[in-house]
């Protein structure tokens, strides 16, 4: 089968010819259908620190996907061939106190799948039968391969209460962007992001953002003024991974604001926790999805008018993979969609 593979430890990444999968008794194959590129695939494309220190080449890459059930093991009861699917790319171990208590998305020894096991640009992945979630034939196919970031966005935003409540959201890029919509969906009054990339700026706009403006001195407090808030933003989602991001998350949160934190650092980022004392703030580290809880509340929410659709502003074929990563690291694009199969 044709697999874009990270081949070894440099730059770039190559289209090759692999062995096809063969799925174990517990396990289901699926043909891709079409695929999403992320920004940990790019940190991948580009071999950064974090790359050589986690991944071993050979490997297939990619992990935002949805396809069509081609072969299923022996004991697999749940799925069957033919269904059109995504798959939740976390491979938790099942056996740790969390995964024993529910908590699989807080797995000690999770794998991702085109981080840590062979992953979805391909023309086919094998994944184990938990980890397969049939689709309704209500979600497109593109929303369907944008379901694990969509998950992201989903699992941050609904941490807190949101009905009724102020949200600052720093950094615009594809997850910021759904957050804003998934704020709205659920009930917030205002909704404010920021970031410096006005292009980014304008999608979480189309989104439905209260304001979407450029970071800077005293630019918050005067969107505050502008929207005759008095004590500051109830809710805050940190999506951007910058250490000034999270600063001017902190400056602007009211008394017992809470606080999810989705966006990693490149480095050190230095918090003021006097304010966080002082203030009674609540910091909540988001990793993934809660397995399955966010899957099931980002479906109702796409069945009951939630629209992310423009977050996605690019797609290409497979086989030009390399305008599909320089499209996204120019910063021009928000998703980019691989067609990995036809119909």
């Amino acid at each position: 089968m044709r697999a874009l593979v990270k081949a070894e430890p440099a730059p770039g990444l190559e289209l090759k010819d692999v062995a096809t999968p063969e799925p174990g008794p517990d396990e289901v194959r699926i043909r891709v259908r079409l695929a999403a590129v992320c920004g940990t695939d790019l940190h991948i494309y580009d071999w950064d620190e974090w790359a050589q220190s986690t991944i071993e080449p050979p490997l297939v890459v990619g992990h935002e996907f949805m396809g069509i059930v081609d072969a299923v093991g022996d004991r697999v009861a749940s799925v069957a061939v033919g269904d059109r699917v995504a798959g939740e790319g976390h491979i938790v171990c099942g056996t740790c106190r969390n995964c024993r208590a529910g908590r699989h998305h807080l797995c000690r020894a999770t794998q991702g799948i085109g981080v840590n096991r062979s992953g979805a640009f391909a023309d086919y992945i094998v994944l184990p039968e938990e980890n397969v979630y049939s689709l309704p034939n209500s979600v497109p196919d593109e929303i369907a391969a944008i379901l694990d970031p969509l998950g992201n966005a989903v699992h941050t935003a609904l941490s807190f209460d949101l009905v009724g409540e102020d949200v600052l959201i720093t950094g615009a890029g594809p997850i910021g962007q759904m957050a804003v919509a998934i704020c709205r969906h659920a009930g917030a009054r205002h909704v404010v992001i920021t970031d410096p990339v006005e292009a980014r700026l304008d999608r979480a706009w189309k989104m439905g953002a209260t304001r979407a403006v450029t970071p800077g001195a005293g630019v918050i407090d005067a969107v505050m003024s502008e929207l005759e808030m008095v004590e500051g933003f109830d809710v805050g989602l940190e999506m951007s991974g910058h250490p000034d991001g999270l600063a001017d998350m902190i400056d602007s949160m009211i008394h017992g604001g809470k606080v999810a934190l989705l966006g990693l650092f490149g480095n050190d980022a230095h918090v003021d926790l006097n304010q966080v004392i002082l203030k009674g703030l609540t910091l909540k580290g988001i990793y993934g999805r809660e397995m399955f809880e966010t899957w099931h509340k980002a479906l109702a929410m796409l069945g009951t008018g939630l629209d992310v659709t423009p977050t996605i502003t690019h797609r290409f074929p497979l086989d030009r993979f390399e305008d599909a990563f320089s499209v996204l690291s120019s910063g021009e694009a928000s998703k980019v969609v691989l067609e990995v199969s036809a119909r």
